[in-house]
């Protein structure tokens, strides 16, 4: 659209070229003017000219159109600049109205645009409001569910827990009254214990005399042979035998120690029997009896103390000698002469050394 300066511009040159137009015009008049008056002579037969008197009236006549053909000219000229001026004042005119409608719908636009958004704002308030509404619904549904659950799980708690005490309360009245009728009948059942007490007192007693009769005259009896058994043994060993005679026993829970002393005894015309350990040799005695042991004191399952008790414990061995070697025969000593061990020879022994103890303990000289 124009501005107000360049229509300004615009009207000042239609008045400018109005003029010029007007200019132009006066001077082509005042030229037919003087082309029509000038003073030339008249050529022969031709009329006379006309006197200043008689051409008065038609320069009047041709001023007067003169006159009338500017003004209309000149009439024209404004009309034109008028319809001109009109023109652009309409065009200024709808040019405003255009920026003025421009404006309106510009600010229709962002008035719209400002409802819309003041009507989003106001939705999303009100969605948000919804929101937290609904949320807070929700967390107070929430609540009063797990308030509802927490009264129904104690009440249910109260429940089971009054149903317990009923029944434990049933419970222990009926343990009472088992109780009751419990020691009622334990009573009873005293009462007549005592009485079959009494009564099977007085056969046991009867049974008892009897049996203590017969449990002396067999421990008599066994006593008889204990003694005869010790005598024969004693018989036995109080008879020299010679190496060839005699059965030496090894127990050791050493393979090398066994083949060692073996090899040694055998060496000297000893019958020699092994045993593993302590269990062995007291499985093997209980079969038959060596006439002499040669037993070490740390062995597995049973040691040699274990079995020096067990031989001298039984009548049937208790003669024969025990030879114990040891890493520790000065410490052992006491326990093994209270043990009934009759010689403690310490590791490393000289081999002659336990050949001497054999043929000592065998010929009754048995030394400590």
């Amino acid at each position: 659209m124009p501005t107000n300066e360049s229509l300004l511009l615009i009207a000042a040159g239609v008045f400018v070229a109005f003029l010029l137009l007007r200019f132009v015009i006066n001077r082509r008049s005042r030229a037919d003017r003087e082309g029509r008056g000038g003073g030339q002579l008249a050529a022969p037969g031709a009329e006379p000219p006309v006197t200043e008197a008689a051409a008065q009236p038609e320069v009047e006549h041709v001023a007067a159109e003169d006159v009338a053909r500017r003004e209309a000219e000149r009439l024209a000229a404004e009309e034109a600049a008028r319809r001109e001026a009109e023109r652009l004042a309409a065009e200024e005119a709808a040019r405003r109205e255009a920026e003025r409608l421009a404006a309106e719908e510009a600010a229709r636009r962002k008035a719209e645009r400002l409802v819309a958004e003041e009507a989003a704002r106001r939705e999303a308030e009100r969605l948000a409001a919804e929101e937290a509404a609904r949320r807070e619904a929700e967390r107070l549904a929430a609540e009063e569910a797990a308030r509802r659950k927490a009264e129904r799980l104690a009440a249910e708690e109260a429940a089971r827990r009054e149903t317990e005490r009923l029944a434990a309360e049933e419970a222990a009245r009926r343990a009472s009254e088992r109780q009751a009728a419990a020691e009622a009948a334990r009573l009873d059942a005293e009462r007549k214990a005592v009485e079959e007490a009494l009564r099977l007192e007085e056969e046991e007693r009867l049974v008892v005399e009897a049996a203590i009769l017969r449990e002396t005259e067999r421990q008599a009896a066994e006593e008889a042979q204990r003694q005869a058994l010790a005598a024969a043994s004693r018989a036995a060993a109080e008879k020299v035998k010679t190496p060839e005679e005699t059965v030496v026993m090894v127990a050791d829970d050493s393979k090398v120690v066994r083949i060692k002393t073996g090899r040694l005894l055998s060496a000297h015309q000893y019958q020699v029997r092994m045993a593993e350990d302590g269990l062995d040799a007291a499985r093997q005695i209980g079969s038959s009896l060596p006439d002499v042991l040669i037993t070490d004191v740390d062995m597995p399952g049973m040691g040699g103390f274990e079995l020096t008790h067990q031989v001298r414990g039984d009548p049937r061995s208790a003669h024969v000698p025990i030879i114990m070697v040891t890493s520790d025969s000065e410490q052992l000593r006491d326990q093994a002469v209270a043990a009934g061990v009759n010689v403690i020879l310490g590791k490393p022994y000289p081999e002659e050394q336990l050949i001497a103890h054999i043929q000592r303990l065998m010929s009754g000289r048995a030394g400590g």
